[in-house]
């Protein structure tokens, strides 16, 4: 239907109600009075609705803005340095540079990482983090995978939790099971790190005390001698 033909109708039922509610008709006098007209604010958003339908229709409506968000401040879990290695993956496997990883290129990512998925897997793996229903991932909804896989959120045999455990993104560096195992090991090795240091900065004050202690007792010896001599 063109949008002429729907702005004709649109504007024959309209020119209907006003008949229909004229004081005196003949309808008003037979028949029950008719339902009362939206208000005011209904019938204007009623108007902006119909009019954003017939801009679609002509291929002339304005793209509505999406909203900004700031990677570092809504995902606070993750360093920057993490994030930006994310941000890299995705726009290496971003083919058609429009921000979004489709059906295709997530199945040749997978591939890439040598966990190739069936269609249906694919389309799954898209479903579980796709909070726009648009049916392709956006840079948020891929890092959400990563947050999901670090709460402990994913199945250990799902295509995103393989995503996860196989990227380059530190997760398959420390030869854990999951991204949350990943983060509980990165603070026991920052524990035994500091520890390690600890015994080494604990060597270092021992060996002092002992040097310090044979300073003195050689100058003691010194001392001693220096008065049996005199």
């Amino acid at each position: 239907m063109s949008s002429e033909e729907l702005a004709r109708k649109l504007q024959r039922r309209l020119d209907a109600e006003q008949r229909d509610t004229k004081p005196g008709s003949p309808e008003q006098q037979t028949e029950p009075p008719p339902p009362e007209r939206p208000s005011t604010a209904a019938s204007s958003e009623l108007t902006k609705k119909l009019n954003r339908r017939l801009d679609i229709h002509d291929g002339t409506a304005r793209p509505k803005q999406m909203k900004v968000f700031n990677p570092y401040t809504e995902f606070k879990e993750f360093s920057r340095k993490q994030i930006k290695d994310m941000e890299k993956m995705f726009k290496r496997f971003d083919s058609g540079n429009d921000g979004f990883i489709d059906l295709m290129e997530l199945k040749l990512m997978m591939e890439k990482l040598g966990a190739p998925q069936t269609h249906l897997g694919l389309k799954n793996m898209i479903k579980e983090v796709d909070e726009d229903y648009d049916g392709k991932l956006s840079y948020r909804e891929f890092l959400l995978i990563f947050r999901r896989a670090a709460a402990g959120e994913l199945h250990e045999e799902s295509g995103l939790m393989a995503l996860a455990r196989l990227s380059e993104i530190d997760v398959s560096t420390e030869g854990v099971l999951g991204a949350r195992d990943f983060f509980e090991a990165k603070v026991q090795a920052l524990s035994v790190r500091s520890k390690f240091e600890a015994e080494i900065r604990e060597e270092q004050e021992e060996k002092k005390r002992m040097e310090l202690e044979r300073k003195q007792r050689r100058a003691a010896f010194k001392e001693l001698q220096s008065t049996f001599c005199s």
